[in-house]
């Protein structure tokens, strides 16, 4: 049974995602702050955290910080009464998958609970590899290279990176990347694929020039001089 972290410092709120994940099937603990959460993740295995950003003692981002020293391929959804991009950009810089700023619709988080976990355990897999000059990526390893060097990416910045891949030459909008790359109806700030774009961008180094931002439209992944 999936196993899900639920960490907020507020009562209610964790007895509501509770009872929502165990509607869907999800086996649940709850955390009251970020210091009982990294204690939690220390012992027991998750598959997924979904975290609060403004508790006593240790805050969310601080948390996921510590987790992912031991943990880096644990997905985390980052909830925050706060909706500045600032939040966004650096929970993404940190690695989490997703954010959602309170008030939120349980049924959407749920959603996107699924999508995420449906990205991470795939019931089925592509394997092969695709290279274009020194930058290599490698679909069964889920890792990508540049010059010999893995590319530190977040889950979402993969998935991101390899739906315009696969599509290269072809201009994708704003709306089919959203809903290919999240798993679902979009809900929210359509900002988060920018911010994505910019952090997938700053980790491609050189290669970013390949991902060609169509103004009013979406973007494309260039398939030119392709090796």
């Amino acid at each position: 049974m999936t196993k899900i972290l639920i960490v907020d410092d507020e009562a209610r709120i964790r007895e509501m995602i509770r009872k929502y994940a165990a509607y869907e099937g999800f086996e649940t603990d709850e955390a009251v702050d970020g210091l009982d959460a990294v204690e939690h993740c220390s012992h027991i295995s998750y598959d997924l955290v979904v975290m609060d950003i403004m508790m006593p003692n240790l805050d969310g981002f601080s948390a996921v910080k510590e987790i992912k020293k031991t943990r880096p391929e644990l997905p985390f959804i980052m909830l925050s009464a706060l909706g500045e991009e600032y939040d966004k950009v650096h929970g993404f810089d940190l690695g989490i998958d997703d954010y959602v700023v309170k008030p939120f619709s349980s049924k959407e988080l749920m959603m996107r609970i699924h999508a995420i976990l449906k990205r991470v355990h795939p019931t089925t897999g592509g394997g092969g590899t695709y290279r274009l000059h020194d930058m290599e990526i490698d679909y069964s390893a889920r890792t990508v290279t540049i010059q010999g060097e893995r590319v530190n990416l977040s889950p979402k910045e993969y998935e991101l990176l390899i739906y315009l891949v696969k599509n290269a030459g072809i201009a994708l909008t704003r709306e089919q990347i959203l809903r290919t790359v999240w798993g679902y109806d979009f809900f929210g700030d359509d900002r988060t694929l920018d911010t994505h774009i910019k952090l997938l961008r700053r980790n491609l180094g050189d290669y970013s020039k390949y991902i060609v931002t169509l103004r009013g439209v979406g973007y494309r992944f260039e398939k030119e001089n392709e090796s």
